[in-house]
């Protein structure tokens, strides 16, 4: 890292961005090398640009700032900007990740750059799961799912999933005729999804348990899932109780 820090500022309102400028402007070891108005945005600038550090909003719409995060993984050093928000804030603190709560003053931005800096020197990785999990409500399953290739992003509402299974590093993602990759273990992503509506009916497989249409016995305590569209699943015996202690 040069001693210049190379900084995107990424908000959704353009009079917070222009402030987070202005306040920078008195830091002269700072380069300002793109605005994004979007959470899209940001991915495509981290994949393309590759700035130092990211001055990331959380409440923004289309993808907040802990989905941006989600995306890019812990290779991407960040301050968060965010009003008030209790499970943000205690996330932030529980993982010793710097924030800044608006309003904020030259001083305090400063100082969290400065912190920043000694992050990025020491190569101290985000811990992303961490964050993650404190930063969302008990019991607050995964209302989406989302996948990036390279700059690109596929949203996936979970009422869309008709079933995920495991193949080595990824989990496949099929939904409404199509698959993407996601770098998952499918036991992550079953521990994410709620657990009355998707089912561990085998080891390789998570179900949708909408999508079931009739179940068939076609072996000894050998049985598959039929789907509304026709995809035939193995069902292991005891993904054949977890099924029936939900039907």
């Amino acid at each position: 890292m040069s001693e210049t820090l190379r900084v995107a500022i990424v908000d959704d309102e353009e009079p917070a961005r222009l402030l987070v400028r202005e306040l920078l402007a008195s830091c002269p070891d700072v380069e300002v090398i793109a605005e994004c108005t979007n959470g899209f945005e940001a991915v495509k600038v981290a994949t393309e640009l590759h700035p130092d550090l990211l001055l990331l909003d959380i409440q923004m719409p289309k993808l907040d700032g802990f989905e941006v995060i989600e995306l890019l993984g812990g290779s991407q050093h960040v301050i968060f900007i965010t009003a008030y928000d209790t499970y943000a804030i205690r996330a932030f603190e529980a993982n010793a990740i710097d924030y800044l709560l608006k309003p904020f003053t030259t001083e305090r931005l400063r100082s969290a750059i400065d912190r920043a800096r000694d992050h990025i020197l020491r190569h101290e990785p985000l811990p992303v799961d961490k964050l993650l999990g404190s930063a969302r409500p008990a019991q607050a399953f995964l209302q989406r799912i989302l996948v990036r290739d390279g700059a690109a992003v596929t949203i996936i509402p979970a009422d869309s999933l008709d079933y995920a299974d495991a193949q080595d590093d990824y989990v496949g993602l099929h939904f409404g005729g199509r698959t993407v990759l996601k770098q998952q273990t499918l036991s992550d992503l079953a521990s994410a999804l709620d657990p009355a509506r998707f089912v561990r009916i085998h080891r390789s497989y998570v179900l949708n348990i909408e999508r079931l249409r009739k179940l068939e016995l076609y072996a000894k305590d050998s049985r598959e899932a039929i789907l509304a569209d026709g995809t035939r699943l193995p069902v292991s015996r005891s993904g054949y109780q977890r099924l029936q202690e939900l039907l």
